[in-house]
């Protein structure tokens, strides 16, 4: 994720609905069963149950930072260059070939793939996906208020053009020279739409996808929180293997584990730390986890609180905070304890900077020498259900109330379901607040530049103050800090014009040395990627990035 739209309008961030469904209303998969159509690899069909935390808010890519709505958008459309299953290298999408040279990218298209539609595949689709998503003046664009915040800083703020030569190839020509812009290419939000499907459905894109993906929408029951997708059998690529999905809800990790275990789900995510020993405990489903490219944060809203402007009284939080502890204790082996805005597998880690250390005496003496030594009130905001990055918010967020009770400051929880979660901080209406972020790309852009930087020039940043208000045209709402540091701010726009990757590495380790010293966020966590697969599942790749790579399952015997 790069920085935010150029309005108020945020990243619906991780749309995942939040109302926890119960266990009863999970499909019953049909292991090897479903229809009589006889999918690749000799591998009968059947229904593939993926159970998570939240529903889904929207199944428009473009209206959505969502990493719960793209579970469900991946299966749908493609994008133009992908991610390998399981890993951060790039490959193949539905173009062949890329090249990026300064500032121009050409790409060759991939021939005879239909949407599912029945329309074909060409150029002019992505051109249209692209004005859709990021040009006011195109006669198809649904709203300011409609297009996520990655219309800005996926492909908005770096493309100054897009020109097709012929029906399958395509010329970008970039604002600047853009390290990141190959695998923003290859995030969710830079799916391709059918032009005619554009043209034809509008916002209602968002319940009626129409994609070049491996499986097509069938339908979304909303009061029971489950969309149900079936097996495209046009589908250019390999798979699917199975001739349905159904993707449903249920809000209590410790359920979902069960749903696991009972044979109701066949793959689960969002698990904690006691949800995890269920699964591994089950003799009918396995726990496969692998290293998450992610960051949990408790965000200071600068512009909204006036005391958290002050660099001392954000060290004192973050030094009263026992950020230890809430990993070890209640996060117990699923995650380690954060330092910095990026994990050690992204580049431009700082092997050098320590997490804060929990220290409460030089906590008090800072707010003390800030003038705040008789204490203030806040308000926490936290999402209710889990997050990878942040498993079990209630009990995170007793720990840092208790905390800095500890040290005079009294925290008022305030806890909701997520996407009025989202709305609410996307408007800056939180003092503080739980957040997260699971990468886009596996670029330290897609967390520096996308979460830290304000979006706007550094000569709109008043003079010696270092943040800006929501209402800062251009404001980044990624940015939930309301953070403007302009030396800061230099370093991630030096490193993304830089193609050079230690050079690179070296503006990343600075930029995170600073982001440490200043403080706009308690550093949390960076968690596993834990997923809970049945014993029947094959093929099942615990994705970093993009996925769930669902075409590649099919459905055994178990």
């Amino acid at each position: 994720m790069t920085p935010n739209d150029t309005t108020t309008t945020r990243r619906s961030f991780l749309k995942a609905a939040g109302g926890a469904a119960a266990a009863a209303t999970v499909a019953t998969p049909v292991a090897g069963g479903g229809t009589d159509a006889a999918r690749q690899d000799g591998q009968q069909g059947g229904l593939l149950t993926y159970a998570r935390g939240n529903d889904s808010g929207t199944l428009d890519p473009q209206a959505t930072t969502s990493g719960e709505d793209a579970k469900v958008t991946n299966q749908v459309y493609d994008t133009l260059i992908e991610f390998e299953p399981g890993k951060a290298s790039l490959t193949e999408g539905l173009a062949t070939e890329w090249n990026l040279e300064e500032t121009t990218t050409t790409l060759t298209l991939r021939e005879g793939v239909q949407f599912h539609n029945g329309e074909q595949f060409t150029a002019d689709d992505f051109i249209a996906t692209f004005r859709r998503f990021t040009d006011p003046d195109f006669e198809f664009f649904p709203g300011q208020e409609y297009v996520s915040g990655y219309s800005s800083f996926t492909l908005g703020d770096w493309v100054e053009s897009v020109e097709k030569d012929g029906d399958f190839g395509l010329t970008i020509e970039l604002s600047q020279r853009y390290a990141p812009f190959l695998r923003n290419l290859a995030m969710f939000a830079s799916a391709v739409l059918s032009e005619q499907a554009i043209q034809n459905l509008g916002q209602d894109l968002s319940e009626q996808p129409v994609g070049t993906g491996p499986f097509q929408f069938e339908n979304w029951d909303q009061g029971n929180q489950q969309i149900r997708l079936s097996a495209y059998d046009d589908y250019w690529g390999e798979g699917p293997q199975v001739d349905e999905v159904v993707f449903t809800a249920i809000g209590q990790n410790s359920t979902r584990a069960q749903a696991l275990d009972t044979g109701e789900a066949d793959i689960i995510d969002g698990l904690g730390a006691q949800s995890s020993q269920v699964v591994q405990q089950s003799n009918n489903a396995e726990l496969r986890e692998k290293a998450g490219i992610n960051i949990g944060y408790m965000a200071f809203n600068m512009a909204n609180f006036e005391p958290f402007r002050d660099r001392r009284v954000r060290r004192a939080i973050s030094l009263a905070i026992n950020t230890e502890a809430i990993v070890n204790n209640i996060f117990r082996g699923i995650a380690e304890q954060a330092s910095q805005p990026i994990p050690s597998n992204v580049l431009g880690y700082n092997e050098e900077i320590d997490p804060y250390p929990y220290n409460p005496e030089r906590a008090q003496q800072l707010l003390q020498e800030a003038g705040y030594g008789d204490g203030f009130e806040f308000e926490l905001a936290t999402f209710q259900n889990p997050r990878t990055y942040n498993p079990n918010p209630q009990q995170a967020a007793q720990v840092v109330k208790s905390n800095l009770a500890d040290v005079g400051l009294t925290v008022t929880i305030n806890r909701m379901p997520f996407n009025p979660f989202l709305d609410y901080t996307d408007q800056g209406k939180h003092d503080a607040t739980f957040l997260g972020w699971m990468t886009d790309n596996a670029d330290p852009d897609n967390f520096y530049f996308a979460l830290l930087h304000p979006g706007v020039s550094q000569d709109d940043v008043p003079e010696g103050q270092d943040w800006v208000s929501w209402d800062t045209e251009g404001f980044n709402t990624l940015d939930v800090a309301a953070w403007a540091n302009t030396d800061f701010m230099d370093l991630t726009e030096r490193a993304q014009r830089t193609y050079d990757s230690e050079e690179r590495a070296n503006l990343y380790r600075q930029a995170g040395q600073l982001a440490r010293d200043e403080a706009p966020w308690v550093f949390m966590d960076h968690a596993k990627e834990l997923r809970g697969v049945h014993n029947r599942v094959d093929g099942y790749v615990v994705e970093v990035i993009r996925g769930p790579f669902l075409r590649l399952v099919s459905l055994g015997g178990g």
